[in-house]
């Protein structure tokens, strides 16, 4: 890694951090605001979040081919400023369509900052430091949420509305503060990666879709957005309001716990994933993730003590955080592997693509099971996460060994980019 790419690096994980702080201030307070502070009701509320999933749903297809022609930062910098100005509109907004113009823009800027900055990594990486490079980028993500969230909550008052325009104002503020950072970023030419025949741009679609090893991974990524992401704020909390009797302070003490376990875990997990096959990683992932779904199981359905029932869901979610830092410096890097050189881009969009299918499906499966099917939603998403391991088993048998293994590249200038070729007999 040059002293270049170094110092690229450091100044986007500065970025992230700062952009993350500063969603933070908002994202847990975004349906109180809109329904109550702002009188605007549940509904409108709702159709804010579903706004939000249809903008990046709309954008990100047209992100991959922009980053691949314009390049990952130009590209990051637009979203960032409308984002910036989507956050400061709806701190200021009043009127039911005002709030959902503004969400709008918002979600459109906040989705294609995922596969560009995802890019920008990947750009500032080589192969043996792309693990390490995502697992920070992940562990500052939810530093910045976790802090800016804590800050915000001493900030907010229900009763004032400006209190809330003081929250937007922030994250405005840091959005654009991490495009003037961004700005001064030299992106180095990283190294060839690739031993798969180069790709036109033209097609991209079609030649993703034909990569077989991408498409797999694309289903195993629905499959664990859908099973875990997309269940915390919906099925996962209603499940525990409802057949566990945790109250809402527990629900937040849970959603602590998890930002504590990837905060705490984070690099620890990450020299135990380095030197393990990917394929390997993911499916011990799965497993854990069933694990957790049977402790909320006993804090549902079994008949222990309330005390009981609140430390086995807490629990839960600290499992789950525990398999996404095990996921951190895991999959994006992989994506990043399987894409053919020039195309990180278009491979980082589809992803982030899969990952907001799964947001919008999972909370409107999940939600109305965990409310009024406790079991049948927990064997279904038990189900789900052993799913994961038997994909991720499949999906090793598609992945040449340095893919698997990137290790194996080490003292190597060339690493399996974007081939198709599976492991076989070296698995």
């Amino acid at each position: 890694m040059t002293r270049a790419m170094g110092a690229a690096m450091r100044r986007i994980h500065v970025g992230n951090a700062l952009s993350a702080f500063g969603l933070g201030f908002t994202v847990p307070y975004l349906y109180v605001y809109v329904a109550q502070v702002r009188g605007l009701g549940g509904m409108t509320a709702g159709l804010v979040l579903a706004v939000f999933a249809v903008a990046a749903l709309i954008v990100l297809p047209f992100a991959g081919r922009a980053i691949v022609r314009r390049g990952p930062r130009p590209v990051l910098i637009v979203a960032l400023v409308l984002a910036a100005v989507g956050a400061l509109s709806l701190g200021l907004a009043g009127s039911a369509g005002a709030v959902l113009l503004s969400a709008a823009g918002l979600g459109a800027g906040q989705a294609v900052m995922q596969p560009a900055l995802a890019t920008m990594i990947v750009e500032c990486s080589t192969a043996e430091t792309r693990s390490r490079a995502f697992a920070m980028q992940f562990f500052l993500q939810n530093l910045g949420l976790g802090v800016g969230g804590l800050i915000g909550g001493h900030l907010v008052d229900t009763t004032s509305a400006s209190s809330f325009t003081l929250l937007f104002g922030i994250e405005s503020a840091m959005f654009l503060v991490l495009a003037g950072v961004m700005a001064t970023v030299r992106m180095p030419h990283s190294p060839v990666i690739g031993d798969a025949p180069s790709q036109s741009a033209k097609g991209a679609w079609k030649q993703l879709l034909g990569n077989r090893a991408m498409v797999q991974l694309g289903v195993l990524g629905f499959v664990m957005f859908f099973a875990c992401y997309g269940q915390f704020e919906s099925g996962l909390s209603a499940y525990g309001v409802e057949a566990a009797g945790i109250s809402t302070s527990a629900l937040g003490t849970a959603l602590a716990a998890n930002t504590a376990m990837i905060v705490v875990a984070q690099f620890a997990v990450l020299k135990f994933v380095e030197r393990r096959r990917r394929s390997r990683v993911i499916a011990g992932v799965g497993l854990i993730w069933a694990l957790a779904w049977v402790t909320a199981g006993y804090a549902g359905l079994g008949h222990g003590s309330q005390e009981m029932a609140t430390a086995a869901f807490v629990s839960t979610y600290a499992l789950f955080g525990l398999g996404e830092a095990m996921l951190s410096p895991t999959v994006a890097p992989l994506v990043a592997d399987l894409a053919p050189e020039g195309m990180a881009g278009q491979y980082n969009s589809a992803f982030a693509l899969v990952k907001q299918l799964a947001l919008a499906v999972g909370p409107a499966v999940g939600g109305p099971m965990g409310a009024s099917l406790p079991a049948p939603y927990v064997v279904t998403f038990l189900l789900f996460s052993l799913g994961i391991s038997v994909l991720a088993v499949r999906l090793g048998r598609q992945l040449t060994a340095v893919q698997d293994q990137p290790w194996r590249a080490k003292g190597s200038l060339v690493v399996a980019r974007g081939a198709v070729e599976p492991v076989g007999a070296d698995v």
